[in-house]
């Protein structure tokens, strides 16, 4: 069973969560609230997440300061946020979320298929990102196995065949994302973070490719970051 993956609703106001709620449930994901950024924080310590929809407005610690923290974060400065806002100050206002780390800045109200298709892309490359982290963890018990001696070899090269498959099936997934984002109205975020999981994929494939018999020797896996 595939894992779902989570997205991070952060709004002060119920009905703003609640509407959140309504327009993305249709991608059939985790969905967690936090109703202020020290809410939003928390969640943050303890589970990984997708994107995160952050409204600018809230008292307290407002948008810009919890997305400062998140970025501050080596656990969390990777995760897209999607600012929220139902104000318009013009340019400066909206440079000052890109520079607090935004991918991108929507100003209510919001066209809701807009915002779940911007979403599902995240969503999708998050997917695409973990099952990559799993082939590199696969490939690693094969490679520690491989070390034990020659009694293991059929089921090493079983679980080497496996592991192609599988990679095979995720870089057909990652080829038509790619595809989908290979337009001039692609977030560039999307278009970066996608080219990122092909080089990655990339280094996995040559990773496995060289444990074939007759290559001479373990290959360097490529880092999960």
């Amino acid at each position: 069973m595939v894992q779902k993956a989570k997205i991070l609703l952060v709004d002060d106001r119920p009905e703003n969560l609640l509407a959140l709620e309504a327009i993305l449930s249709a991608l059939d994901q985790t969905l967690v609230r936090a109703s202020s950024g020290e809410e939003a924080l928390k969640a943050l310590l303890t589970d990984d997440f997708a994107v995160i929809l952050l409204d600018v407005q809230m008292p307290g610690m407002d948008g810009f300061e919890t997305a400062a923290h998140i970025k501050r974060r080596e656990r969390t400065r990777d995760i897209p946020i999607i600012f929220l806002t139902a104000i318009n100050h013009g340019p400066h206002h909206t440079f000052r979320g890109y520079a607090a780390g935004a991918v991108d800045y929507i100003s209510k109200p919001f066209d809701p298929w807009v915002l779940r298709a911007k979403v599902s892309v995240f969503v999708e490359l998050y997917m695409k990102n973990c099952q990559l982290r799993e082939q590199a963890a696969l490939l690693r018990l094969q490679l520690e196995g491989g070390t034990q001696g020659g009694g293991a070899a059929k089921e090493s090269a079983g679980l080497l065949a496996e592991l192609s498959a599988r990679l095979a099936a995720v870089e057909e997934q990652a080829e038509a994302l790619s595809k989908q984002l290979d337009d001039d109205s692609a977030d560039a975020a999307a278009v970066a973070t996608a080219a990122h999981l092909e080089r990655k994929l990339t280094g996995l494939r040559r990773a496995l490719d060289a444990l074939e018999p007759g290559t001479g020797g373990a290959p360097t896996l490529p880092t999960q970051n």
